[in-house]
C-alpha cells in the first residue's frame, strides 16, 4: 500500500467510504491511488490544471495497476467533473481563495456530492465565512503538525450552517476544531500568541500611524487567542462571542 505523509494521511481519513471519489488539484495522484487500495473507493478520477503534475499521478496510477478504476483528466477546477459524478470530491494543497473560486464556477457539480473534503491552505477565516455563506456545513474537522507547518483540513455537506454564534473566532479557527479542544489547533494557538506578543513588543516601541494601527490589529487578535485558549482549558464547551 502506498504510504502517504502525515497531511495526506489524514485528509484520506477524512473520506468516507464511497463508490466514486474525485480528486481536483491531484498532484502526484497519491489520494485517489491510497483510497482505491484501501477500498475506500470503488473508483477514482484524478485532476489537475497542469499537464505535469497529471502525468505524474499517471506514472503512480500505472505503478500500482489501477488504469481500470482511476480515470485521470485534465482539469481546470471542477470543470471536467459532471454533476452526480463523484459521491466525494477532495481539494487539497491549494490556498483558499483559489478553492472559493473553483467552489463558486463549479458550484453547480459541488453541491451534488455528498461531501467534500477540503484542505485550504491560506485565508482560513474567509474561507469557513464563504463556506457559511453558501451554504457548506462542516461537519468535520482535523488538524496536523507536519514539517513546521500547521494544516488545518474539514469536511462539507451541501446544508444550511446551523451555527448558533457566527463570529470571526468561529470562522478562524473553526466550530468544531474549537470544540473538540483539538491538541494541534491549540499547539498552534500558543506558538501564534507567543509569536504575536514578540511583534506587540516591538511595536510599542515605536511611535508612526503603521505601528499604531498594527498595535491595535495585534491587541484584538491577542485578545481573540487568549479567549479560545480560555474556552479549551475549560469545561465549557460553548464557543465565545467576537467583539
Amino acid at each position: 500500500m502506498i504510504q502517504l505523509s502525515k497531511r495526506l494521511q489524514a485528509l484520506a481519513n477524512l473520506v468516507d467510504n464511497c463508490e466514486t471519489v474525485a480528486d481536483v488539484g491531484t498532484d502526484h495522484g497519491y489520494i485517489p491511488v491510497y483510497l482505491v487500495d484501501c477500498k475506500k473507493a470503488k473508483r477514482a478520477i484524478a485532476m489537475d490544471v497542469n499537464l505535469g503534475p497529471l502525468l505524474r499521478a499517471k506514472e503512480h496510477i500505472e505503478q500500482y495497476n489501477m488504469q481500470k478504476k482511476i480515470e485521470s483528466r485534465l482539469s481546470d477546477g471542477l470543470s471536467a467533473l459532471k454533476p452526480k459524478e463523484a459521491e466525494i470530491i477532495v481539494i487539497a494543497g491549494m490556498g483558499g481563495g483559489l478553492m472559493m473560486r473553483i467552489l463558486t464556477q463549479g458550484k453547480e457539480i459541488a453541491k451534488t456530492a455528498r461531501r467534500l473534503v477540503l484542505q485550504p491552505q491560506s485565508e482560513l477565516m474567509a474561507f469557513r465565512e464563504f463556506l457559511y455563506k453558501n451554504n457548506y456545513q462542516i461537519v468535520a474537522e482535523d488538524m496536523v503538525f507536519e514539517e513546521g507547518k500547521y494544516y488545518p483540513m474539514l469536511v462539507v455537506q451541501n446544508a444550511k450552517w446551523e451555527l448558533e454564534k457566527a463570529n470571526r473566532i468561529v470562522f478562524q479557527y473553526g466550530p468544531l476544531l474549537l470544540q473538540q479542544k483539538h491538541p494541534v489547533l491549540q499547539q498552534y494557538l500558543l506558538l501564534q500568541q507567543e509569536q504575536k506578543r514578540k511583534i506587540l513588543l516591538h511595536l510599542s516601541e515605536k511611535s508612526t500611524e503603521n505601528a499604531t494601527n498594527g498595535k491595535a490589529k495585534l491587541e484584538q487578535e491577542l485578545e481573540d487567542i487568549e479567549n479560545v485558549l480560555q474556552l479549551m482549558q475549560s469545561l465549557d464547551n460553548q464557543i465565545p462571542h467576537s467583539k
